[in-house]
């Protein structure tokens, strides 16, 4: 990679896609998440840490009411998500979700995964939806598994098709949840690889990850989540030569 990182080649547009403000979510007495305020701009990529528990994953689940959220506002893309359900099912045809554990259908081949949510959400002729589906297997260079099942597939393998299924829906806005972190090794940099030329094509990203090479070169925004609060934010130079709080110090100092 050259000296710049993607970041500064990519240009943040000024308009913002995100919008959460105030927003409180509890899970029975639990307080998950404590006040959370923030602005996504389009094309703008943040990758969210903290130690286990601190709610980054319900941070982005609440983004495509995967989750609930009890008290303030996500805007997303203009959208103010409540309990309106043509409102829901906008917003997640426009913001994709990649999950810890690929979350295919085993039932189904490689590409019938990638076509379902086309042919089905967006009313995609099927002949379409699979020449979409092949196009995107190819840019994730696993166009030659199309036939197989998800079961036939490594680990870092059904992690890419999950990546190209969101695509398919010709996403908005990606969100990942620990992509890597149930991956061997060295699965992991092929799925990372995926995600980087994502960045470089401008796709807006949150992503809650450990990866802090990756944090580096392909974030405009690093978050630091604990106790259901975001404690500090920064540029990735900022974030991990001169962080400010000593929550963030500590943390740093055990995963780097």
């Amino acid at each position: 990679m050259n000296d710049k990182t993607i970041a500064e080649e990519n240009q943040l547009s000024e308009d913002a896609i995100i919008e959460i403000t105030g927003m409180h979510k509890w899970f029975g007495d639990f307080h998950v998440l404590q006040d959370i305020n923030l602005t996504v701009q389009k094309k703008e990529r943040i990758v969210i840490c903290g130690p286990s528990g601190s709610g980054k994953s319900t941070l982005i689940r609440c983004i495509n009411r995967l989750e609930e959220h009890q008290r303030g506002r996500v805007v997303v893309d203009g959208i103010e998500l409540t309990n309106d359900i043509k409102n829901i099912e906008k917003i997640r045809a426009e913001v994709g979700m990649v999950f810890q554990h690929f979350n295919l259908f085993p039932h189904l081949t490689i590409v019938e995964n990638l076509t379902m949510g086309p042919i089905w959400v967006r009313k995609v002729p099927k002949k379409e939806a699979e020449e979409t589906a092949m196009y995107y297997l190819e840019k994730v260079q696993i166009a030659e598994q199309a036939k197989k099942y998800p079961g036939q597939l490594s680990g870092g393998q059904q992690q890419r098709v999950a990546i190209a299924r969101s695509l398919c829906m010709a996403p908005k806005v990606m969100l990942f949840d620990e992509p890597t972190s149930a991956l061997d090794p060295e699965m992991i940099k092929e799925v990372l690889d995926v995600m980087i030329d994502l960045a470089r094509e401008g796709m807006t990203m949150l992503v809650v990850s450990h990866e802090m090479g990756f944090a580096k070169s392909v974030a405009h925004r690093v978050m630091f989540m604990d106790y259901g609060q975001i404690v500090e934010q920064n540029t990735p130079e900022a974030f991990f030569e001169n962080p400010k709080h000593d929550r963030t110090k500590l943390f740093l100092s055990q995963i780097l």
